[in-house]
This record gives C-alpha cells, structure tokens and sequence, in this order.
C-alpha cells in the first residue's frame, strides 16, 4: 500500500472514533451532574478567594448611596465579575445567565449565594437574540425591577467587542426608569485569558482586591435614538474608569 493510500485510510477508520468520542464528553459535559460538582467546586474556590483577599471599596459610601434607590440595575464587563456572587454586600438581585453548560454552572453558583437568575442571553443579531431567549430575558428583567428586585447585567454583548457596551441595558434603564451603576472588580492576583474574546479574568487567593462604582446613569424615558447613544457611550466610558480605578487600587494594573 502506497503511504497517501494508508494515511487515507488510517484517517478514515480514526473519524468514527472520534466522533463517539466527542458526542460522550457533550453527554458528559452536559449532565447535571457534571454541572452540579462544578458549581460545588467553584462555590468552594470563590469562598476561598473572598476570605483570602483584602478589599477596597471606591467610593468607601457606596452601599449606602445605592439602597435607598433600589432597584437598581448594576452594570458589569464580560470576564470581570466572577468573583461578585461571593461578596456578602447585603443585596441581592437577578442575573440575566445563559442556557449553555457554562450558564447552568454559574446559575447555580448565584442561587447559591442568595440571588436569583434569569435563563436567556441576548445576541450580536435578531435571530441570535430571539434563539437565545433574549427577549423573553428582557422582559423577565424588567418584571424584577418592577417586583423590586436588582438586575445585574453584563454590558456588553457576548462574544461580540470587549468592554463596548451594548444598547440593551440602556433600553432596560429607560423601560424601567432605574438608575444604571456601573461597577468593577478586580484582583492583583488573577490569571487572565489572553485568548478569550473577553480576556476573562480569574481572581486568585491571597491578594488584594478592590470593588469600584462608576457614577449613576438615569435614561429618560422619552430618550431618542440620539440620546440612548450618548447613555450607551457613558455607561461604556464609566464601566472603563471604573476598571481602570479597580485595578489602579490592587497595585497591579492591567
């Protein structure tokens, strides 16, 4: 047998077992049992990180500028907040997560430090947005805000642009008449995912860590499209300081 004969043939017999192969790490992946033992492990993991950081708080007032204007909308980077659900800052609210394997791990997570979820994610296109459960998100979004719970949203759209802010929070804002606070966390101790499309950071134990607002943002109601940019635009530019100052605090800038 010719060598382009056999490597024909050897690829043809491996594709069989390749593809058993990926469809029992999809079954796996997707078990919840899967799910259940990787929410305990990272339950267990962001407990050890919170009890083994120092904090700092900017501005220090923070929690006693936003309670009496619950609910409120709290705003956040893609790939920044991961270590927010084990923060015992005394509020609860409800998170707009996916339906993905991930989504399921991390819904678990929040409901197990006391805040709620909600099973959608938004899309950079209609039909995404519409497969995803995108709308129907929003609306469940804006029934807790009425019902007087806190939402927390990411900004920007996944795997879209990092850190551009997207519309849909501000519509969220303008639709419900809540303030938006855009706020970051940080670790000088982290390890990042240079590759990810969010340049996702993991907060790691011993360090310190710094939690930062950015100032508030009120969308009018009768806002045009003109006016939803320019809140659109402020939100992305006070989400940025925000990060910025969060890891200005660690001692290790970005």
């Amino acid at each position: 047998m010719k060598p382009s004969q056999k490597s024909t043939s050897e690829r043809s017999q491996k594709r069989p077992a390749r593809k058993l192969s990926r469809k029992a790490i999809r079954a796996i992946s997707a078990s919840p049992l899967t799910a259940a033992v990787l929410a305990r492990l990272c339950i267990w993991y962001l407990t050890l990180v919170y009890k083994t950081n120092s904090f700092a708080v900017d501005p220090p007032d923070i929690l006693d500028q936003v309670k009496p204007l619950q609910p409120v909308i709290v705003g956040v980077w893609h790939g920044q907040h991961f270590l927010m659900p084990a923060i015992p800052i005394g509020l609860t609210a409800s998170a707009m997560i996916s339906r993905s394997l991930d989504g399921e791990v991390i819904s678990r997570i929040v409901e197990h430090f006391g805040s709620r979820t909600i099973r959608a994610s938004g899309g950079r296109n209609q039909s995404e947005t519409l497969k995803k459960g995108g709308i129907t998100g929003f609306l469940d979004m804006l029934r807790a805000l009425e019902n007087g719970d806190n939402v927390l949203q990411t900004a920007d759209v996944p795997k879209g642009v990092a850190r551009r802010a997207g519309l849909g929070i501000v519509m969220l804002a303008q639709r419900s008449g809540r303030p938006i606070i855009p706020l970051a966390i940080a670790s000088s101790r982290r390890y990042v995912f240079a590759k990810s499309w969010d340049k996702t950071a993991v907060n790691l134990p011993f360090g310190k860590s710094a939690i930062c607002a950015g100032e508030l943002i009120h969308v009018p109601a009768d806002a045009d499209n003109e006016k939803l940019e320019g809140c659109r635009k402020l939100l992305e530019d006070e989400l940025n300081n925000a990060t910025r100052r969060a890891y200005e605090l660690t001692g290790k800038p970005e």
